[in-house]
């Protein structure tokens, strides 16, 4: 109980100082000493990713997305989902930029790269359980949430900003109190978030046993079927 009460303040106390910088162009260390530390660490994510962001920018030399239109970002989940464009196709300018096997840490690292530099009315998303299954805490995806946050508004003030619930995959049910913990204090922040909002696509993909509905999931019980991706479009298309 009195770990639970613990949690709790910290959680409560976390988010109060995430909201405060809401209404202020999202400044992160605005002291400046992160910044070393920021770069550093985006030097070496994009040395990781390497190959999947010359793809990106390979494909941008190819055909520039027109601004205005709604950038998907985030993990497998993201770069899996092969039929984004016609599944949505009665909303314009989709782009998927997925990378697989991602984290929110990298999102954030990558908000300039895959989002801003588009100019998206809209920006959805997933990322979060690979953080986890690394070892970080749900209030160490919260802020790797609000770093990415505010790096799109500080530059795109007016671009929506979306968050889909982390999934309930079988294959990482031992970190379900994490993945609830982290999806309630991602809501909770995004309460307070302007022009953004909490899609919550983990409820829909449970039983009525409360755990995750088998058919949604591939043989590796942690990437989506044909009908987990179905019922995400159906989820989704009344938040575009």
């Amino acid at each position: 109980m009195k770990s639970a009460l613990l949690a709790a303040a910290l959680l409560t106390a976390a988010l109060a100082s995430h909201a405060q910088t809401a209404s202020a162009a999202f400044p992160y260390e605005a002291d400046g000493s992160a910044a070393a530390d920021a770069s550093s660490e985006y030097l070496a994510a994009k040395a990781r990713w390497h190959d999947e962001l010359a793809a990106f920018f390979r494909a941008d030399q190819q055909q520039f997305p027109a601004p205005g239109g709604v950038v998907f970002v985030g993990s497998s989940t993201v770069r899996m989902w092969k039929n984004l464009g016609q599944d949505f196709r009665q909303v314009p300018g989709i782009v998927n930029r997925g990378f697989g096997g991602s984290t929110l840490a990298d999102c954030s690292l990558f908000a300039r790269d895959l989002v801003v530099r588009y100019r998206p009315r809209q920006v959805l998303v997933y990322a979060g359980d690979n953080d986890l299954a690394e070892g970080r805490t749900p209030l160490q995806v919260l802020e790797s949430f609000a770093r990415f946050a505010n790096a799109v508004r500080a530059e795109l003030p007016n671009t929506r900003i979306s968050f889909i619930s982390i999934k309930p995959s079988p294959s990482r049910e031992h970190l379900m109190p994490q993945i609830r913990e982290t999806n309630n204090v991602i809501s909770a922040y995004l309460n307070r978030l302007p022009d953004s909002e909490y899609i919550d696509v983990f409820t829909p993909m449970l039983g009525a046993d409360g755990r995750a509905r088998p058919e949604l999931f591939r043989s590796d019980r942690l990437h989506m079927t044909d009908e987990g991706y179905r019922l995400w479009q159906s989820i989704i298309a009344s938040y575009l």
